[in-house]
């Protein structure tokens, strides 16, 4: 079954990081995608632009709606994500827990619905 791992955490915090713990961090994430992929698990992944950068589009009433930012204000910012194919949720969650954001961020687990 797949899920989809979203990694939600402070952007502000996260551009207060000293440049050497941000390397330590990235080289956190390459070894966690590194760790999926070699067990098989990992169908992809992508870290994304901060918020400030973000367009949300909605419809209402018949007419299209462009909105600069994203559409909510939260503490916490989705950042990227990881699509993995595991047997279930157990797998999935165990996969969550060693994401390098866990432990100050909040990894989001949602199984993906087949169309």
């Amino acid at each position: 079954m797949k899920y989809l791992l979203m990694i939600y955490s402070n952007e502000a915090d996260e551009a207060k990081l000293d440049p050497a713990v941000e390397g330590e961090l990235m080289a956190a994430y390459g070894a966690y995608a590194g760790a999926m992929a070699q067990a098989g698990v990992m169908v992809g992944g992508e870290r994304l632009r901060p918020t400030q950068v973000a367009t949300s589009v909605r419809v209402r009433a018949g007419k299209t709606e462009v909105l600069n930012g994203p559409y909510a204000d939260t503490h916490e910012q989705l950042g990227g994500y990881f699509m993995i194919a595991v047997p279930d949720l157990d797998a999935a969650l165990h996969w969550a827990a060693r994401c390098p954001t866990a432990p100050y961020g909040t990894i989001e687990v949602r199984p993906v619905w087949e169309m």
